[in-house]
Parts: structure tokens; sequence; C-alpha cells
């Protein structure tokens, strides 16, 4: 009865661990209103229109005209970046390229999507897809990986006939990110976030630029830091090995030791 009774307090031990960390990996459901999205897209990284992940943007524009949005992203999620380009009617195809930018305006690599996609002259729309690598929470100076900050879309028109250049076309953007976890945490964060333009800033502009490119995060900053559900995890492995002692006792005790005779027997 007592084995049983552990058996049964480490089971509870174990559930009630494991029930927020399964909470906390459950994507949170993107916006579906779009009120207050942006309608007009920036020219620059300077200018680049700030959005937020799960809210779907819209801008107008021309063809050869450089399309920006900038959105937040903290460590354990990967992001993935979707546009939609409205097309008019045009005289050839038009190849169109989306691509996405960290804080330090290094190119981040798609790991997979269309990022670069050729429309047909009689077709209609363009869609175009990146799905980044997760963002880490530290790496080495001389590397490429994502990193928790801003990151900054553009999307342009590559290949094109002279006689469509200047067209007038519509741009859908959205993001939406899937939070890894602790599967890719590392040993190791970042001091502050690369947002340009919040380490040369001071008092209430800087505390005023802080909460509007990291709304999606809260008033508090950036959700990085020393947690990650692999606690939970590494937790749960000692109490499965506790557990696994306990039965290999309640087992073998006993086993090898002669039993004992009454004296006289």
């Amino acid at each position: 009865m007592r084995i049983t009774r552990v058996l049964g307090a480490a089971l509870l031990a174990l559930g009630l661990a494991a029930g927020p960390a399964a909470a906390d990996s459950s994507p949170s459901p993107g916006a579906s209103a779009d009120d207050g999205a942006p309608t007009q897209a920036g020219t620059s990284f300077r200018t680049a229109a700030e959005i937020e992940q799960g809210e779907r943007a819209t801008a107008s524009g021309s063809t050869g005209d450089y399309l920006y949005w900038s959105f937040p992203a903290d460590t354990g999620q990967r992001p993935t970046v979707k546009a939609t380009v409205k097309l008019p009617a045009r005289h050839g195809a038009e190849t169109w390229q989306l691509d996405v930018y960290d804080g330090l305006r290094r190119r981040q690599a798609c790991q997979y999507g269309a990022q670069s996609r050729t429309a047909a002259p009689d077709a209609g729309s363009v869609e175009l897809a990146c799905v980044l690598r997760t963002v880490r929470g530290w790496s080495e100076p001389w590397a490429n990986d994502p990193l928790p900050g801003t990151y900054y879309i553009r999307l342009t028109v590559v290949d094109l006939a002279d006689s469509d250049l200047g067209q007038p076309v519509g741009a859908e953007v959205r993001v939406d990110s899937k939070d890894i976890g602790g599967a890719a945490a590392v040993d190791g964060s970042l001091g502050k976030p690369l947002v340009p333009g919040i380490a040369v800033k001071s008092g209430e502009e800087k505390e005023g630029s802080k909460e509007a490119v990291l709304s999606s995060f809260g008033r508090d900053g950036w959700s990085s830091g020393w947690w990650s559900d692999r606690w939970v995890w590494t937790g749960i492995g000692g109490v499965l090995a506790a557990l696994a002692g306990i039965g290999g006792y309640a087992l073998t005790r006993g086993a090898g030791r002669p039993s004992r005779v009454p004296p006289g027997a």
C-alpha cells in the first residue's frame, strides 16, 4: 500500500508539472479582426510599418516599389511570413520575392516556403511564404543565427516587362509563429534584443519606442531568460528515474534472503 501511495503522489506531481508546459507550447490564436493593422507599408528599413504577429497588414503600391514591414520575434519562436500580391492586368509575367532581415539587417535564410514566385500574365495574384529558423537566445558573434528582436519584411518585384513597371498593386502580409520551446533552448541569452534605435534613445522616447515594437510581448518586454520548458522535462525525467528505482526495489525486496524458520520447528 505504501508503494501504491508513493506512485500515486508521484504521478499526480508529474501531471501538474506537465500541464503548464503543454499549455505554454500551444500556439496562441491570431487576431481575426485586423482592426488597427497598418494599411500602408514603408519604403525603407527606417520607415518600415510595424505589425504584430497574428494580424494581417495591407498596403498599396506600384510594381517596382520596395515595401517594408517590421515585426518582433522572441526566443523559441519559429516565425512564418506570408504575403499575397494582387496583380492588375499586364503584358507579361512577373517574379515577386519576399525577403526577411533581422535587427542587424542581415538577410535570414528560409527553412522552406515559396520565397520567390513567378506569376503568369493572366494570374490575378501571387502568394509567397518564408518559414524562418527558430529564434535562438544566444549565438556566436560570427554566426548568422536568428536572435530575438525586430525583423524586417521586404516585398518587391525582381523581374517584369518594362511596360508593366509602375502599375498599381495591392499587398497583404501576415506573420505567425510556432513556439518551439525547450527543444531549441541554448545555454546563454542575449543581453538586449536586436531592436534598432532603442540603444541610442533615452527616457520617455526610449520607453515609447520599446512599447511600440514589442507590443505583442506585453509591457514588461522580452520573455526570454533562463527558464524554458526543458527544465520541466528534466524534472519529469528525474521523477521517472525515482519511480523506476522504487519499483525495482519493490520487486527485488526479499529476493535471495533465507526464509525465517521458527526455533524448534
